[in-house]
């Protein structure tokens, strides 16, 4: 485990101002309502006009869902809500933009309490029903979704996360629903697979975990109420899937899961896994001295459990939500940020919980700066994205609160890094390279990052990844692709996005 801390603190970097943002006025939404509502609050963000900067899709649980289209100017973050009618929805716990259909327009998976609904993406952010593949939308109280294409496929594997099944009358505890695997069958979806035992996920993430392009999918569930039987879970996405078990190498944990991210942090292309929860936030990482999918908690000392409020008088234990890896200062160095807040009125847990802000030194140790951030809110904060909304090269912050507005927070900090941003294209099936591996090499540094759709809790991203290059002017990029084939290094300068599209059939690169 000490493996961590001596690889992260090899990636010495000079230091940077610390970060500050500060607080951008929006039209209010609120994500609201009553049991069913104490999760989720999900935010999507993706660009749907293809002017690179990405408009925001935000869960109103009771209430309408909203949309907000981008007029952000670099030097301020603006976002204009503009919700078409196909987006105001009720009932609505998260959504995740994916474009399902390969047409080039980013399409909504849209999470609610009862029905979901998939929708089409058009020019200019219009939407319409997805019609014609035969996805089962259900009719459960779905929480968590991922997606990634498996070989050969010309339509994306779905996974479904089903929380607690409304209609047992033994409920809700012990009576968690099950959860969905949708395959496509040619073009359209076939048969369902129950992903049986079901534990109440509250967010899951397919990826390559082990680096053997074998795509599995891992699990947060909510021991809530799944109580005692259940745990985190790991599924294997073969011809029948099945789960890892010990005989895998698969340990057993049991968190009150409620979100997940993951990020190579080391340099060595396999991704650590962070996982919030009540009480500690969980970081795992490889545990490469045994066989298989063993994962194994990082030690204390690396500062990432985020386990206590550390402002506002409060000393209960915290709940973490959304969890997202990102460099706010752009020092190549990724940090961490978590959406905190109590369910509703949890007595044995912090009632004000303030949102983390964990920024990575040089040492390789984490270190809360949420309050100086200006980050440190005391609502009951759910959903969020670290996302850049204004074209700067500084990642800016969006939490949806339960119960009170929406807070966005622009970046402003100063005397950062350098940055880069990259988006991957290809034609025919899967448009966004979901299950590409980006490899960025900038100051004797080398970062690996997965393109993916899932995780977080209950909304994601897709777009234009962003990579701190401390002070490197240029980085050297390669894309290993879906399909196994790894592209030659190209050199591009920082300071800008680079498109990257796949020349034709073949791995290259082109800018």
């Amino acid at each position: 485990m000490l493996r961590l801390i001596a690889a992260i603190g090899m990636l010495a970097s000079p230091t940077f101002a610390d970060p500050k943002f500060q607080k951008i006025d929006v039209a209010p939404h609120v994500y609201g309502g009553g049991w069913e509502h104490f999760v989720g609050g999900g935010v999507a963000v993706f660009d749907c006009n293809d002017d690179d900067l990405p408009e925001v899709f935000v869960s109103g649980g009771e209430n309408k869902s909203s949309f907000y289209r981008n007029t952000s100017q670099v030097e301020v973050v603006q976002l204009k809500q503009d919700t078409p009618g196909a987006l105001a929805l009720h009932g609505v716990i998260g959504a995740y933009p994916i474009d399902i259909n390969n047409d080039m327009m980013t399409d909504l998976v849209v999470l609610r309490v009862g029905p979901n609904v998939v929708l089409k993406g058009g020019m200019d952010c219009s939407f319409t029903p997805l019609e014609g593949l035969n996805i089962d939308l259900g009719n459960a109280w779905t929480t968590a979704f991922s997606a990634t294409w498996q070989s050969g496929n010309t339509l994306p594997t779905l996974a479904f996360g089903n929380y607690v099944d409304r209609s047992d009358p033994d409920g809700p505890f012990e009576a968690c629903d099950d959860s969905i695997l949708q395959r496509p069958k040619a073009n359209s979806y076939a048969k369902l697979f129950k992903l049986v035992p079901s534990f109440c996920p509250l967010s899951m993430l397919f990826s390559d975990w082990q680096r053997n392009g074998q795509r599995d999918l891992r699990i947060s569930n909510d021991r809530h109420y799944y109580v005692s039987e259940g745990q985190e879970q790991m599924w294997m996405l073969a011809d029948k899937p099945r789960l890892y078990t010990d005989d895998d190498g698969w340990i057993e944990h049991k968190l009150w899961g409620m979100g997940i991210a993951s990020r190579d942090l080391t340099g060595d292309g396999l991704p650590e896994v962070m996982m919030t929860s009540m009480g500690d936030q969980r970081m795992q990482t490889r545990d490469l001295s045994r066989e298989g999918v063993a994962f194994v908690d990082v030690p204390f000392d690396l500062g990432t459990t985020a386990h206590r409020p550390y402002v506002g008088g409060d000393g209960r234990p915290s709940t973490g939500w959304h969890v997202q890896f990102g460099d706010v200062q752009n020092d190549g160095r990724d940090d961490i940020f978590i959406a905190k807040g109590n369910v509703e009125q949890m007595p044995g847990l912090a009632m004000k919980d303030p949102n983390n802000l964990l920024i990575q030194n040089n040492s390789g140790t984490f270190e809360e700066v949420g309050e100086s951030a200006g980050l440190a809110s005391l609502q009951r904060g759910r959903g969020a994205a670290l996302v850049d909304l204004n074209g700067d090269g500084l990642l800016d912050v969006i939490v949806v609160n339960r119960r009170a507005p929406m807070e966005v927070y622009q970046n402003v900090t100063i005397e950062t890094g350098n940055w880069i941003g990259l988006a991957l294209h290809q034609d025919g099936a899967n448009t966004d390279a979901i299950g590409a591996w980006i490899t960025v090499k900038a100051n004797g540094h080398q970062y690996t990052r997965e393109i993916t759709v899932g995780g977080g809790h209950a909304g994601g991203q897709l777009g234009v990844e962003h990579f701190g290059l401390g002070t490197a002017d240029k980085g050297e990029v390669q894309v290993l692709w879906p399909d196994g084939r790894t592209s030659d290094w190209l050199e591009l300068a920082a300071g800008q996005v680079h498109h990257l599209n796949r020349d034709n059939d073949m791995p290259q690169l082109v800018d």
